[in-house]
Formats: structure tokens, sequence, C-alpha cells
């Protein structure tokens, strides 16, 4: 059987929630990409998260038994770090609202990180600090009221981790929108910016992206034309992919990453209804029905991109067998 992946030439991971949760490496992560390695996929880990600098990132697959070289590694300050030459001149003052590694990685890009309006910074920079300062979010307030251009590495709203769903970037973002009546200029998914580096720094000529939020991972992957795997170890599960917008609605859908490895998940029109596999799933009064629900995750699987292409292509409710599809969230 043809794997998934033979279809591209490179794998694009989002981290959390696709990878690792937390300190906590996902069941299976490290041997499935070391498959990949070895079928010569060339692997790109992404992410929107600009606490961390690439090498720390690199560090930290590493530690959890991944193989991952630091140029394997692009995050948003990269993509940033591009945008903010577009738009400002080398060696630029900047007020960075985020962790110290966002300051390095901004100063070896050739800007100038400041931390006082007196200094007169022309562009606020932000990005997810897990110990934000409340003194620091103040300043990068009044300094876009006072004219200065307005940058944000991404905008999620959450972040997976080991202990739940937590607030991320665009929760911080949002303080700082209130104050000032507008939102930041975006490096990151599902802005095109960051996509548009991993692919520049892979060469990657037919990539597929893997992430488990619709609203940065799959929309990104829409926004640049690339296909997308969504996998259900992250922050959304199968009410949001039902409820997803066409630019949100993935190519692949795989419990995790060694979807990539399964061949891949096909549906076929039968009558009123579609197949995938051994599942059905059928329309019948604008409902979708079903009767039998498989046992085991795959079975499942399959049956959900039965009532998903359902639902997607004719506007079919089908809430009542999503509720039974009790193995996925």
């Amino acid at each position: 059987m043809t794997p998934l992946v033979s279809s591209y030439d490179a794998a694009l991971f989002d981290l959390d929630g696709v990878i690792y949760l937390g300190p906590n490496a996902i069941d299976g992560v490290a041997r499935s990409l070391a498959q990949l390695r070895e079928r010569g996929i060339r692997l790109g880990f992404v992410t929107n998260n600009a606490a961390r600098t690439p090498v720390a990132v690199a560090e930290h697959l590493r530690e959890l038994g991944i193989r991952a070289d630091d140029s394997d590694v692009v995050n948003s300050t990269q993509a940033m770090v591009r945008m903010l030459h577009k738009e400002l001149p080398a060696g630029a003052k900047l007020l960075v609202v985020g962790t110290d590694a966002l300051v390095s990685q901004l100063a070896e890009g050739g800007f100038v990180p400041v931390s006082t309006l007196e200094e007169n910074p022309v562009a606020v920079v932000q990005g997810y600090h897990p110990q934000l300062p409340w003194s620091l979010l103040e300043l990068g307030a009044i300094a876009v009221q006072r004219g200065a251009a307005w940058f944000a590495t991404n905008p999620d709203q959450t972040r997976p981790t080991e202990r739940g769903i937590l607030p991320g970037c665009g929760a911080q973002v949002d303080l700082i929108a209130d104050c000032v009546g507008f939102r930041p200029s975006m490096a990151g998914k599902p802005f095109r910016p960051l996509l548009d580096e991993t692919v520049l720094r892979l060469a990657a000529r037919r990539p597929v992206f893997v992430g488990d939020r619709i609203d940065t991972d799959i929309v990104g992957a829409g926004n640049v034309g690339m296909d997308s795997l969504f996998v259900f170890t992250g922050a959304h599960g199968k009410y949001d992919l039902a409820a997803a917008d066409p630019i949100g609605r993935p190519t692949h859908i795989g419990y995790d990453i060694s979807a990539l490895l399964a061949p891949s998940r096909e549906v076929e029109t039968i009558g009123n209804g579609f197949r995938c596999r051994d599942a059905e799933a059928w329309i019948i009064d604008g409902r979708v029905v079903t009767d039998i629900v498989p046992e085991e995750t795959e079975g499942q699987l399959d049956l959900l991109w039965c009532v998903l292409n359902a639902i997607w292509r004719f506007n079919a409710e089908g809430n009542e067998v999503l509720a039974r599809l009790d193995l996925l969230r």
C-alpha cells in the first residue's frame, strides 16, 4: 500500500500539540519521524511560538529522542525578521514585548531592541511570553498609541500543554489591541510569512503541513496553497473540523503523525452517501446517518471522513453521528 507521504517531498510539522505537549513527546512521534527520514522526506519543525530560539527548540527535540538539526526548526521570529527588513530600515529601534529569545533573534537580525519609550522605538514587536510583565505590556500599548508600528509573531489564542489548554500569544496581543483599537501585522500562521520562510529554507517543492489547529495550521496551509494533514493530538477536534470554512478544511486527517506512513484516507460517493474503506454514511432528510460506528480509532476516523464530506459538500447536519465517535475529541 502506498503511504500518504509518498506524494510529497517534505513534511512540515507544527510543534505544540503535534510533536509534543509541553515537555513531553507525543507517543510514537520519534519513531514516525525516523521512518520518514529513512524514506528521504525532508522534515521541518515550524512553530508560531517565539518564546524560544530555534537552537533551543532543536535541543528540546533531541532531548525527546527526535533527530533534529538546528536548521530543521523555523520559528515565527525568523519570518518576522525578513518581514521587518521589508518594512523598516536596518538598525531600527524596536520595543520588544516578549522573551529574551525574541530580543536576541531580533538583534541578530540587524535591529536594535530597546526597553524604554525614551529611546524612541519606531516599532513594537510582540511575541508570546510565559511570564509577561504587566509593565512591559503597558510600554507596548503606549508606544503604539504614540505612533510606533506594531508587529506580532502569531495570533494563537491558546497553547495545548500537558496540563491543558492555556492562553497563547493571541490572548496577550488582545490586551494591547483593546487599548489601541486595531491589531498588529503578523508573521506566524495562518499568515504567509512563516510558511513561505520554511519552504524557502527547506527548498521544498511539494510539502505537506501537519497541524492540530484549524485557525492557524490548516488555514495557514490553505493560504499558501499547501496540502495539510489534521491530527487529533492537540487543540482542535471533530466539531471544529465540522464547522470549518473551506480554507480550513484539511486535505487529510489522521489520529497522529503516523498517518503520513499509512495509505491516504479516500472517500467515494455512493448514492446519497459516502464510503471510506469499510465505513459508510448517508444523507437522509438533510441529516447524516450511519448504521454502524466502528469500535477502533482508525475505523472511527474513516467514518468521520465520510461525515465531514457530507457536512462540507451538502451542509448536512452531522452532530448526532459526530457525538457517537467517542474515541475522537
